[in-house]
């Protein structure tokens, strides 16, 4: 049986292949010298597969979570993805550049199956994921494609009233990165404010289930290993890219900072909430949740470079105002010269000969938190529109 594609679909998986190759050409230099030297981070190179491959024991096969010093910092399926990859992975001189190899074929499978997800979604803006530079910067530096592709299956489903199956897809997301977990806000405000009560609760209660039955064998059987995920998320301190870590290098002190990002949080969702819920129509989940997890990112503990990966996606399938554009690439363009800032600061430490200064990256990450708040706050002060594909009559009855 022949397998019949439309026209769209073959266009979007030319240009992910076209997005995919391109990306590993960004990686092709640190892929050579094998990730030695200062180079990684003077290329912009760097990438967590093949570092953590030997960092985890991952090159003699080890259980992801048998230690609990050395586990894998990561949620049960990603753990499984990076632990089935490496018993594919032939021993010997080079098996790291294989391992990277083996992971990002799937990478870049995951990446085309997302496009065509975003495509459905929103048939008029597609084009952008594929397109984006900050994809093609970070497509290959984590595995966080593999939770971003079930997300937005759950978010296209969810749109589509099919409730179980965006549920199941969701609770997997949820295994693999836990950031999908925030999700749940829109999709609780939307169904209350439909008084879908019912659908409510089973949702809630199928993407619990379901997470707890992934995750129960982990718990049961490694449960330290399991659970240092959940510990260094709680103990670490001002991270990586994050809005605490720029205060920090101009000597601004934050205090009790667990309580102060997760307060900020609850307060500017609970804005965003509210501002929503007395919305005459309220949005659909596509055009919503990058507000929820962008006030997420950018809040955090830390907020690396490859979290463009997670918020691309969900930028490009709530960009249904037109006139939300000019912000869009206001971020955009922020954080491109937020990829560049963070590797030439850590260039600086790693023996190169420049780097960039500690405050002009710190310049550099308020830059890139303020244009993704700008740009959350631009969709969530947008009226509400039909997504492109409903007709043009409906679109004219709504406004009117």
């Amino acid at each position: 049986m022949r397998l019949k594609l439309s026209f769209t679909t073959k266009a979007v998986i030319l240009l992910a292949i076209f997005s995919a190759m391109l990306s590993f050409a960004k990686f092709d230099h640190c892929y050579t010298t094998n990730w030695i030297g200062t180079s990684v981070d003077v290329h912009e190179c760097y990438s967590d597969l093949p570092a953590l491959f030997g960092a985890r024991g991952l090159d003699h096969h080890a259980w992801p979570y048998s230690s609990a010093t050395n586990s894998v910092e990561y949620p049960p399926i990603t753990g499984l993805v990076m632990w089935a990859t490496s018993l594919i992975t032939p021993a010997g001189n080079g098996a790291d550049k294989i391992y990277f190899l083996i992971n990002f074929f799937f990478i870049a499978l995951l990446f085309i199956g997302t496009c065509i997800i975003v495509s459905k979604i929103n048939p008029s803006k597609w084009y952008l994921l594929p397109i984006l530079p900050v994809v093609i910067e970070a497509a290959y530096i984590n595995w966080d494609m593999w939770a971003v592709i079930t997300a937005i299956a759950s978010i296209h489903w969810f749109d589509r009233k099919k409730y179980d199956l965006s549920a199941i897809a969701l609770a997997i997301s949820i295994a693999t990165k836990f950031f999908p977990i925030v999700v749940l806000l829109p999709i609780a405000l939307i169904l209350f404010k439909e008084k879908k009560f019912i659908v409510l609760l089973r949702y809630f209660g199928i993407t619990a289930i379901l997470w707890l039955i992934i995750n129960a064998p982990f718990m049961i059987t490694t449960p330290t290993g399991w659970y240092r995920f959940f510990k260094l998320n709680e103990s670490r301190p001002a991270d990586l890219g994050s809005l605490w870590q720029a205060l920090n290098i101009f000597n601004v002190n934050t205090p009790a900072l667990n309580f102060l990002w997760i307060a900020l949080f609850a307060a500017l969702s609970l804005f965003a909430g509210i501002k929503i819920f007395l919305q005459q129509r309220i949005p659909s989940l596509a055009q919503i949740a990058f507000i929820f997890v962008a006030i997420f990112t950018a809040l955090n503990k830390v907020y690396s470079p490859q979290y463009a990966v997670w918020l691309a996606p969900l930028a490009v399938i709530a960009l249904v105002n037109n006139r939300d554009r000019a912000a869009f690439w206001v971020w955009q363009g922020a954080d491109v010269f937020y990829h560049f800032a963070i590797w030439e600061y850590l260039a600086g430490y790693s023996g190169a000969k420049f780097g960039l200064p500690a405050k002009w990256y710190a310049a550099a990450i308020f830059i890139r938190v303020a244009t993704s708040l700008y740009f959350a706050t631009k969709l969530l002060f947008s009226t509400p529109q039909l997504p492109a594909q409903e007709p043009e009559f409906l679109q004219n009855a709504l406004a009117s």
